[in-house]
C-alpha cells in the first residue's frame, strides 16, 4: 500500500461536488462547452469589484522592503483592526484586534479552530444538509461530526439539537446562509439556541462553543439579515473568509474572530495563534491581508445573484419542481421528483446537467444547484431539466 489506508477510503468516497465537477470536464470534451450544463460548483462568477482591482494595483505599487516577509502568526496587527472595526456594526460587539486572526480562508479558519478546541473522539453537531467537508475537518483533529436534523424548511430544529447534545460535545457548528440550502438562521432561533447550550454547559460541567462559518454572509436577498452569534451566545467563534462576497476564492484569505466576551479568551487566542502556524499555515497572503484591509464592507453587486436566484427559480417551477426560495447563498436545493437522488441526477447528467445529490450533503430526497453560472447555463439548461422531470411523472 503506497498511501494511507484512511486516506485511500476517502478517496473512494470523495466529495460528488468534486466528482460531478471532474464529470463536467469529460461531457465537455465530448460534447462541447455550449451543451454542458453545470451547476455543481459553488465557484463564484462575477468578477470582484472595481475598487478590489485598484487596491491591489496600489498595494503592489506601494510594496517595499519587508513587505512580502513572515508577519505575526495572527496576520498585520493594523489589517486585524480594521476588520475589528467593522465588525463591530457587523456582529454589534466591541470587537478589537487582539480578537481577530487572519486564515487561509474560512476552511483554514475552520481547521485551526477545531485544531484549538478538539480532544479526541470530543463531538461537532452540525445541523443537516451541511458542508460535506466538515466530516473530514472533524476527522483531521481527533473529532467525530455528528449530524442534527432540521426542520422541513431546513430551519433549526432545536429540540433535536437539545437530545443531541451529550458530555462529549464540545462544539456546535452552524453555516448560515447555509450551503447547500440558502436558509439563514433566525435571530430567535440562535438565541434558543445559545441559551440551550449554556444550560447543557452547566449540566455537562464544560464549555461548549458555536462555531458559525460565515461566507456567504452579504450574499442575501430581499432584505433579509444574518443575525450575530455574538449577540446571541458568549462562547462563539466565527469562520469566514473573502471567497464569495469578493469573488477571491482562489486568494485563499479569511478569518476568525472570537467572542469578546468568551469565557477563555485568552487561552483561545493562544491556541488559536499557535495551530494556526503548527498546521504548516503560518499566517495568510501578506498582500492579500493588506488588500482587504482597505475594502472592508465592499462586496460583488449582489443584485446579479438575485437576478440569476429568479432565472432559475422561475425555470425550475414552471418545470413543476418543488423547492423553498433560498433567502441567502448563492443555492438552490430542490426536492427530487423520485426519492433516490443519486438516481435523479444520472437523468439530470443524461440532459448534460450536472447537480450534486443532496445525499452528499446529509439530505437525500434533493439535488443541489449553484446557480453562480452565466446566464445562457441557467436559460439554455430548462428544457432538460423539463425532459428529466416528465421521465419520473
Amino acid at each position: 500500500m503506497s498511501i494511507a489506508n484512511k486516506i485511500k477510503v476517502v478517496i473512494e468516497k470523495s466529495s460528488w461536488i468534486r466528482k460531478m465537477f471532474e464529470e463536467g470536464g469529460r461531457l465537455r470534451a465530448q460534447h462541447g462547452a455550449d451543451k454542458v450544463f453545470d451547476f455543481s460548483l459553488g465557484n463564484p462568477n462575477l468578477p470582484p469589484p472595481d475598487q478590489f482591482n485598484d487596491v491591489l494595483r496600489d498595494t503592489v505599487d506601494a510594496c517595499g522592503l519587508g513587505d512580502h516577509c513572515y508577519m505575526p502568526n495572527t496576520g498585520y496587527p493594523e489589517v486585524c483592526k480594521c476588520i475589528a472595526d467593522y465588525l463591530c456594526t457587523e456582529q454589534q460587539a466591541e470587537v478589537t484586534e487582539k480578537e481577530v486572526i487572519m486564515t487561509c480562508g474560512a476552511a483554514g479558519a475552520l481547521n485551526v479552530i477545531l485544531k484549538t478546541l478538539l480532544d479526541p473522539g470530543d463531538e461537532v453537531l452540525v445541523p443537516a444538509p451541511y458542508f460535506v467537508e466538515y466530516n473530514a475537518y472533524a476527522d483531521n483533529h481527533g473529532g467525530v461530526l455528528k449530524t442534527v436534523p432540521t426542520r422541513p424548511d431546513f430551519t433549526l430544529d432545536l429540540d433535536a439539537m437539545a437530545g443531541a447534545v451529550t458530555e462529549k460535545t464540545k462544539a456546535v457548528l452552524i453555516n448560515s446562509p447555509n450551503n447547500p440550502t440558502g436558509q439563514i438562521y433566525s435571530g430567535e432561533s440562535l438565541m434558543a439556541l445559545g441559551q440551550m447550550l449554556t444550560e447543557k454547559g452547566r449540566a455537562f460541567n464544560r464549555t461548549i462553543y458555536l462555531l458559525s462559518d460565515e461566507p456567504y454572509r452579504k450574499i442575501v436577498y430581499d432584505g433579509a439579515v444574518v443575525p450575530s452569534i455574538f449577540r446571541c451566545y458568549n462562547e462563539s467563534i466565527i469562520a469566514t473568509s473573502y471567497s464569495k462576497d469578493l469573488s477571491i476564492p482562489g486568494e485563499r484569505l479569511g478569518f476568525i474572530a472570537v467572542s469578546p466576551d468568551a469565557t477563555y479568551k485568552s487561552d483561545l487566542m493562544a491556541g488559536l495563534t499557535l495551530a494556526n502556524r503548527i498546521l504548516g499555515f503560518v499566517n495568510a497572503p501578506a498582500l492579500m491581508q493588506r488588500v482587504v484591509s482597505c475594502l472592508q464592507g465592499v462586496s460583488v453587486d449582489m443584485s446579479e445573484y438575485a437576478r440569476k436566484r429568479k432565472l432559475l427559480c422561475d425555470g425550475l417551477a414552471e418545470c413543476g419542481y418543488e423547492f423553498i426560495t433560498p433567502p441567502g447563498a448563492f443555492y438552490l436545493f430542490p426536492k427530487s421528483p423520485i426519492p433516490d437522488d443519486v438516481e435523479f441526477v444520472r437523468a439530470l447528467q443524461e440532459e448534460l446537467i450536472l447537480a450534486v445529490p443532496g445525499s452528499g450533503f446529509g439530505g437525500p430526497g434533493h439535488f443541489r444547484l449553484a446557480f453562480c453560472v452565466d446566464d445562457a447555463t441557467i436559460t439554455n439548461a430548462m428544457p432538460g431539466f423539463r425532459r428529466a422531470i416528465e421521465k419520473f411523472k
